[in-house]
């Protein structure tokens, strides 16, 4: 028997999951598929609180969980988080909250914020993190539930970070999928991250660099839920990063992915009930698409809520 089944494999999951073992519960990870294979594992990773809801708690979450990625950036290759310079094209300070401010790394140009930022090479953090989960005596399986009553049967507590799975699960008919589309190019030699977005749009300009590659975007296609690549998407995509730096329209092509953002129309849900069977269950999912920007803030209040 566990102490708390959390059910979720991605990095809400697996950094919920550390905060309560390392606080001396016995966790088990549940989750379908490898972390390697998740939606977590296709995000860019940019901290930048994006597509998530709701703003009067987005900020303290983001800020809690950057301190701890200004930690694990003295150690990127263990934990694949780095900080970074880069622009983010056309914002500016009053179109945001305080956490811009208070994040100490935000400088207002004409161009828009120049900003030094985590950026997580997350197959390598999911990889740590499920090492770190190990280490501080939890278990990470391979095994999707069809209820959360299956999991309440081996523990008294459970917690809820299935992500898009919580639309089932749940259920939850305000889950939607806001589906992500990116193209891995050969570096060109491309330093700094990019982002150009409007909200109004499901088209979005960006680059990341990333070990070894160079990650473009991107599209932001809410209720559509196909995981396939699709080329037309992709050359739209280079050319947009093309306009930006011009080298990339001859990199070459390392591959194509699509991730299917696990938004809620409600914003970000944590919070307690009790099943049938007596089990307590606690909700942490509906991150949109900045799962990774408040990763800890969020396992933090979640473990709370599990006492």
């Amino acid at each position: 028997m566990a102490d708390v089944v959390v059910v979720g494999g991605g990095v809400s999951g697996l950094t919920t999951a550390l905060v309560l073992a390392e606080r001396g519960r016995r966790v088990r990870v549940w989750s379908r598929e490898p972390a390697g294979e998740t939606t977590s594992a296709v995000a860019g990773a940019l901290w930048w609180p994006y597509r998530i809801e709701p703003l009067d708690r987005v900020g303290d979450w983001a800020l809690t969980t950057l301190r701890r990625y200004e930690e694990l950036a003295a150690y990127p290759e263990e934990t694949g988080v780095r900080l970074v310079d880069g622009l983010h094209r056309g914002e500016r300070l009053a179109g945001l909250g305080s956490w811009a401010r208070e994040s100490a790394q935000v400088v207002e140009t004409a161009e828009g914020l120049r900003c030094r930022l985590p950026l997580i090479d997350m197959p390598v953090h999911l990889a740590w993190l499920e090492e770190r989960v190990r280490a501080a005596g939890g278990t990470v399986e391979r095994r999707a539930v069809a209820s959360f009553d299956e999991a309440a049967a081996e523990a008294g507590t459970v917690v809820d970070c299935a992500g898009l799975g919580a639309r089932e699960l749940v259920p939850d008919a305000g889950v939607r999928p806001v589906r992500g589309q990116l193209v891995l190019v050969e570096n060109p030699g491309i330093r700094e991250w990019f982002t150009e977005a409007d909200p109004a749009s499901s088209e979005t300009t960006y680059f990341f660099p990333q070990p070894g590659r160079l990650v473009l975007g991107g599209t932001a296609a809410a209720d559509d839920w196909s995981a396939v690549p699709d080329p037309r998407t992709a050359e739209d995509i280079v050319a947009r990063c093309a306009r930006v730096r011009p080298e990339i329209a001859r990199a070459r092509v390392l591959g194509h992915r699509v991730g299917l953002r696990p938004a809620r129309d409600a914003g970000v849900r944590i919070e307690a009930e009790t099943l049938s069977g007596g089990a307590r269950l606690i909700h942490n999912y509906g991150h949109g698409g900045a799962g990774v920007t408040v990763a800890l803030g969020c396992a933090l209040e979640a473990a709370e809520l599990v006492g």
